[in-house]
């Protein structure tokens, strides 16, 4: 059994889908749950945020990975971490009755990053969609995105062109490479820095929405850059 901690939302009635949120770096489950209400104002989803993993010295909050090099997860902790990780997802999956097809990953920052790893991984079910903010698709040992059978996965992307944490660059070689490879992306840009910028949230909404439709058959709407 997995033994993240975590914390939850529920639907308003019964869950059209299911949203994972990943928190960023050095912060904890509650960071992002009150992005819940205000990415799915009606509550047709079932909201779950966990905890990542690992406690570092002199750091505070809580890590899914330790960083040698920005975009270049410590291969040890990101094995370990997409292994528990995965397994939760697994859980909560098999704990809501709400499967991997009607999920969302998503996440901010080093949380974006895992959202990226397990809805790319070529051991990982497919999934109805990655929100992105601020983050990247890793270069780690030992793992690389599985895209030829994800050309249907939606992907929603978003960074500010002024992160002093992780440059924007990051973001536009993944819309890059996921946009090579046939994968339907929305990509928005602003001025902001390494934060979700409130300029991208009704975007967002809409995309979410869209990609946890019960019918959903094509990418969600949103910029294509």
């Amino acid at each position: 059994m997995c033994a993240l901690i975590y914390r939850e939302r529920p639907a308003s009635g019964a869950p059209v889908g299911l949203l994972i949120l990943h928190h960023g770096r050095g912060t904890d489950e509650h960071d992002l749950l009150g992005l819940a209400d205000v990415l799915d104002p009606e509550r047709r989803l079932h909201v779950v945020s966990p905890r990542a993993p690992l406690t570092l010295p002199g750091s505070p909050g809580y890590h899914w990975y330790t960083v040698p090099r920005v975009g270049h997860p410590d291969p040890d902790t990101f094995r370990a971490t997409y292994r528990e990780l995965g397994a939760f997802h697994e859980e909560t999956w098999a704990r809501t009755g709400v499967g991997s097809s009607h999920t969302v990953l998503a996440g901010f920052s080093m949380g974006a990053v895992m959202s990226c790893a397990l809805g790319l991984g070529g051991d990982r079910p497919l999934t109805a969609g990655i929100m992105a903010f601020s983050g990247f698709i890793p270069t780690v040992e030992g793992w690389q995105p599985e895209l030829a059978s994800r050309a249907a996965l939606p992907v929603f992307i978003a960074h500010g062109r002024r992160d002093p944490i992780i440059d924007i660059a990051f973001a536009r070689r993944a819309h890059e490479l996921l946009d090579a490879a046939g994968l339907p992306v929305a990509y928005l840009e602003s001025d902001g820095t390494h934060r979700i910028d409130p300029a991208h949230i009704p975007a967002a909404t809409r995309w979410l929405a869209a990609a946890t439709a019960a019918n959903h058959r094509g990418p969600p709407p949103g910029p294509r850059a």
